[in-house]
């Protein structure tokens, strides 16, 4: 498999794929299905922890696959030893193995700023290469030209990625899944949304209206049930909020999305692990009716 560094992970395919329309960059393995999706962690979850500890409570709660952010922590022993497309290739390696030995793959990594100058640009498409990543997360829309050509040239995908609206921000787009069809659809087919259904909800939108307006060009997601709707609002389990994930899902499903899907829970920061594992449950049961 091109750029794998999993060699127990081979195989490609699963209850969701079946008749998918793919681009040629390496599909997430069957192997890492939960309840016919790829669902794992951001990292970003365990931010108080280390790049190490953030795999291993990714395998604790369930997880198969993670996404990884830049910056964090190497591990407890290293707290000095940053993980990013600037690290070393020991740091790199440290990461593989504790992949390898929880049997978690590496399937994303972002949110990443990827600048237009296109040496320093590669930097983190060499970095998905190393890990063998399905795609790579960024709000950099300014730098379209190059990371076309690079995904063209690595056979990787790139998502964009949504934070809210921003109100007194009038130059902020990303928030609006219209735009980002906008400058995407005429794009490379690995390039596309990565879509945080939680922020479409504190911008007031309904998700699973985005992610239709969004078919055949959603990348990756953040999947995520909300306590309230207001822009304070903070997750929860899958299934005890007020998002209806089950319509998501079903529409997820529908699309035969190929894609990972990412939990980033940003509360109960010292003590989530329960809290993944629950929302891994929901998909898991989901997936088994």
């Amino acid at each position: 498999m091109k750029h794998s560094i999993l060699p127990f992970l081979t195989l490609a395919g699963g209850l969701w794929l079946a008749g998918a329309t793919l681009t040629s960059a390496t599909p997430i393995p069957e192997a890492c299905q939960t309840g016919g999706v790829a669902i794992g962690c951001q990292a970003w979850t365990f931010n108080n922890y280390s790049v190490l500890e953030a795999i291993d409570k990714t395998a604790d709660a369930g997880g198969k696959v993670i996404e990884f952010f830049p910056g964090q922590k190497l591990s407890p022993e290293q707290p000095d030893v940053k993980f990013d497309h600037n690290a070393s290739a020991e740091t790199v390696a440290a990461v593989q193995a504790r992949l390898e030995k929880r049997g978690v793959r590496a399937v994303n990594y972002g949110v990443v700023g990827i600048p237009k100058n296109e040496a320093e640009a590669r930097k983190v498409f060499e970095l998905a290469k190393k890990l063998g990543l399905y795609a790579i997360t960024t709000e950099s829309v300014d730098a379209l030209d190059t990371i076309e050509k690079l995904v063209k040239e690595y056979d990787i995908r790139v998502g964009f990625h949504n934070h809210p609206r921003q109100a007194n921000n009038p130059n902020y787009q990303v928030w609006d899944p219209n735009y980002i069809l906008s400058i995407v659809k005429d794009r490379d087919a690995r390039i596309g949304s990565a879509a945080d259904t939680g922020h479409w909800i504190r911008s007031g939108l309904v998700p699973v209206d985005c992610l239709k307006i969004l078919e055949g060009h959603l990348v990756s997601i953040h999947l995520k049930d909300l306590n309230e709707k207001s822009g304070n609002a903070h997750d929860v389990p899958y299934g005890t909020g007020i998002a209806d994930v089950p319509a998501m899902l079903k529409e997820l499903k529908r699309q035969k999305f190929a894609g990972n899907i990412s939990i980033e829970y940003e509360y109960n920061w010292k003590n989530n692990v329960t809290d993944v594992a629950q929302c891994i449950g929901f998909v898991r049961g989901f997936g088994a009716k």
